[in-house]
């Protein structure tokens, strides 16, 4: 067994052999280093027992130095490690390896702590194993703050995959870098368009530079609902998004004293669709109402105008008739004055009529300019049209931008106008007895314009009707034998393009049967 040097003898111990030692340095310099190293070391034979152990050790371990003497390290072990730890650090040992690892040890008085341990070969000068040096430190407040934070993360990570909430962490870079359960759902929905993109990209389209500058100034948002069309022929969904900026250190070395930060957005995104299904249902409900009124009220009015149309014609041939009269008073004076006089009060009665039937015309009311969403109001104005679609065989192929930014107009006026023009399609491809029965929409922004065209495969109009059509009470169609007045389907549909400062016209260079070309600005000012 080898003797404890005492420190006050480390001068008198024998010198070793100057190659193992930089020149000048007392071996005493490293007796006296390891007794006061801050790490717990001892030093053991072959078989693990104690030889030496430094002033950490007895302060790690609450054993003096000459109550460890002679006993073998298993002191320490406070059998809770399992008997594969040390089989692995007997192999690592026999094969003249360092092993490190943690082990389970038990102080002097009893309580456990974690040793975060290494223990080496010591090699004599024929390369052979003459002692073991271990070397061992508690890290047991490390281990719990870890697992703490383990702990924590794990929590974290199942309270965020459960919610039914979607959430994402992005970078600077706009890449993913955390997200849970709920994203992954709704990225497989999407696939292969990845949802944060989408999002932001509709984000950015909305809120133009504020978007920018909430993201620069660390700000976030609130509740921002986004309506997006996914796939072909899939229903929209609508989503409210919710964003907050964070700010996290950086992790690397580099950053320990200067602590840069980066900055993350995380975004919330609650899928809203089913609540905004329900509140469609009750608008589609009520539009329906508001529609069927307002068709009533346009047949109505274009009976009317019909009338004064038809009633302006006697009054104009009397005028004329009054103004010939005039001209050929001669000898049958008296009775020129008894005709024109007749027929004045014939052309005052008439016009009377005429501003009596042009007062009971009823007036149109467009109501209040709001943001409208082009991609819903069609959905809306083809489901008003599903019965007619569905009576005359149409195969509709619509499909919508996956995402719109809103218009500013009047919402039941438009419904109107595309509705009106969709009528006149399925009517047209009905009374063309075509085997062959396609209508087209198809809605882009184009220069700051929404341009929504309407295609179908009916008969067309030739060159010479294409302005005409937008006349009043000019029709391509053969007249009823009803009565009823008929042609001012295409003039209130310029009526109304009007009222938003847009363009109508219909396309000379579609051959297949008529498209007609709707141009309205995003935001007309004046309404």
């Amino acid at each position: 067994m080898v003797k404890e040097v005492q420190p006050d003898l480390a001068d008198e111990m024998p010198v070793v052999d100057k190659g193992e030692l930089l020149e000048g340095l007392p071996a005493s310099v490293f007796f006296q280093a390891v007794e006061h190293s801050p790490v717990a070391i001892s030093i053991t034979d072959l078989h693990a027992n104690i030889l030496y152990s430094n002033r950490a050790f007895t302060k790690e371990t609450g054993y003096e130095s000459s109550e460890v003497r002679g006993r073998n390290e298993s002191v320490l072990s406070n059998r809770n490690t399992p008997r594969l730890v040390y089989d692995a650090l007997w192999g690592r040992l026999k094969q003249q390896k360092p092993w490190s690892g943690v082990l389970v040890n038990r102080r002097k008085d009893g309580k456990r702590y974690l040793a975060e341990l290494m223990v080496a070969p010591v090699l004599d000068d024929e390369n052979q194993p003459i002692h073991y040096l271990g070397m061992h430190r508690d890290v047991t407040e490390l281990y719990s703050l870890e697992q703490r934070v383990q702990n924590q993360k794990a929590m974290i990570e199942k309270a965020v995959n459960a919610a039914n909430v979607a959430m994402v962490l992005l970078d600077e870079e706009e890449q993913i870098v955390l997200d849970n359960l709920a994203y992954k759902t709704l990225a497989t929905d999407m696939s292969p368009q990845e949802p944060s993109h989408v999002i932001l990209r509709a984000l950015r389209d909305e809120l133009g530079d504020r978007f920018n500058a909430i993201r620069e100034r660390g700000l976030g948002f609130n509740d921002h609902e986004i309506r997006l069309d996914i796939g072909k022929n899939r229903s929209p969904r609508w989503f409210s998004v919710d964003g907050s900026m964070i700010a996290i250190g950086d992790e690397t070395a580099d950053s320990f004293f200067a602590q840069p930060e980066r900055h993350y957005l995380m975004l919330v995104i609650n899928d809203v669709t089913e609540l905004r299904r329900r509140q469609h249902a009750e608008q589609m409900n009520a539009l329906k109402l508001l529609i069927a009124e307002e068709e009533a009220l346009q047949s109505m009015r274009e009976a009317l105008n019909g009338a004064l149309y038809q009633f302006q014609r006697p009054l104009n041939l009397m005028n004329a008739a009054v103004r010939m009269l005039e001209q050929r008073k001669g000898d049958e004076h008296a009775l020129t004055e008894q005709v024109i006089s007749a027929l004045k009060e014939a052309i005052t009665a008439g016009n009377e009529a005429h501003e009596t039937l042009e007062r009971a015309v009823p007036k149109e009311h467009p109501g209040v300019k709001s943001a409208i969403n082009m991609n819903e109001l069609l959905r809306n104005v083809l489901e008003l049209c599903t019965a007619d679609l569905l009576k005359h065989g149409v195969l509709v192929d619509w499909h919508p931008p996956l995402h719109m930014p809103a218009l500013i107009g009047f919402e039941s006026r438009l419904h109107s106008l595309f509705k009106q023009l969709v009528d006149n399609a399925i009517e047209a491809m009905a009374a063309s007895k075509a085997s062959r029965r396609e209508l087209s929409i198809v809605a882009r922004i184009e220069s700051g314009e929404v341009v929504v065209t309407i295609s179908d495969t009916g008969p067309g109009i030739s060159e010479e009707h294409r302005t005409r059509v937008f006349e009043p009470f000019f029709s391509t169609k053969p007249h009823t034998n009803q009565g009823a007045a008929y042609g001012m389907g295409l003039t209130i549909v310029q009526e109304i393009v009007a009222e938003h400062l847009g363009t109508v016209y219909v396309d000379p260079q579609y051959s297949e049967g008529c498209r007609v070309c709707v141009h309205l600005p995003l935001n007309a000012e004046r309404g």
